[in-house]
């Protein structure tokens, strides 16, 4: 599962979170002075619990995932010793909240994509367009998406998703130039679904398939980074249009916080865009 209590119910997602960031963080940006003979990597957990002024104690049972109710200025103290951004920060919040009972029963994340999202799809005919939720399945994708990535309407819905593309389609890896970047992406972006849906089958299901399959998506996973799939560029190998280099943009729907339209454009007037302008003109003589 993606949250794998330990044998005491420890929050064992928690636990890997905060030490990861403790063996990250260098003894000299805590101020601290060490001698030649240390040999951990990090803080020890005594200086992050001085440093955040916590009990080493309370730290250490924190760590350990075994502090069912952190408070606010607790959780603040411990981001700032451990050096946490924003979203690493939001990260913990959401991994220390109290697993109540709703949380336990929280309904799946939708995968009815509204008729008026399907019509922002058609309009964008000239450039590759999808709609991802927060498991990166593939809920809708336009023409020009599929062709340039893979049609994912042939394949079976359960594995229509980007993350199973990517890990487990050895074309992916001829199609993206930097696939260590893009690939990794991925994983830290499951770490931060996981955080807001800690209890969520499907996504267990998928980190046991991927673990299992790419030794690349296990180290990855392991590492506990999280980072925002929000914006970047990307550059493509693609058969039909040679080198082709693609800004992408997600943006979120009201309503809808799981579900993402991922646009990808070129720089006007570029080799990428004319060669989209080919994609789109083979598309349509199609």
């Amino acid at each position: 599962m993606v949250k794998a209590p330990s044998g005491s119910g420890g929050n064992q997602e928690l636990s890997d979170f905060l030490r990861s960031r403790r063996a990250r963080v260098k003894p000299e940006q805590a101020r601290i002075t060490v001698g030649a003979s240390r040999r951990v990597p990090g803080l020890r957990r005594e200086e992050v619990a001085l440093s955040a002024g916590l009990s080493v104690d309370y730290y250490i049972r924190l760590e350990r995932g075994r502090v069912a109710n952190a408070s606010e200025a607790v959780l603040e103290a411990v981001a700032r010793a451990l050096r946490l951004d924003d979203t690493e920060r939001a990260h913990l919040f959401n991994l220390a909240r109290p697993q109540s009972v709703v949380r336990l029963s929280e309904p799946a994340v939708s995968r009815r994509v509204r008729p008026g999202v399907y019509a922002l799809l058609e309009v964008l005919r000239d450039t590759p367009a999808m709609i991802v939720d927060g498991r990166m399945d593939v809920l809708a994708a336009n023409r020009m998406a599929r062709a340039l990535f893979v049609d994912f309407e042939e394949m079976p819905v359960r594995e229509r998703n980007l993350a199973r593309f990517i890990f487990l389609d050895p074309a992916a890896r001829e199609l993206f130039i930097d696939w260590d970047i893009a690939a990794r992406m991925i994983v830290t972006g499951f770490h931060l679904y996981a955080g807001r849906h800690p209890n969520d089958p499907q996504l267990a299901e998928l980190i046991d398939q991927l673990s299992a399959a790419d030794e690349d998506f296990r180290r990855w996973w392991a590492a506990q980074d999280v980072e925002e799939f929000a914006h970047g560029t990307r550059r493509y190998r693609h058969p039909l249009l040679g080198e082709v280099t693609l800004d992408h943009e997600t943006l979120i729907f009201p309503g809808e916080p799981e579900q993402w339209l991922i646009v990808n454009t070129a720089e006007p007037g570029s080799p990428s865009s004319q060669a989209l302008r080919i994609l789109a003109s083979r598309i349509a003589d199609q």
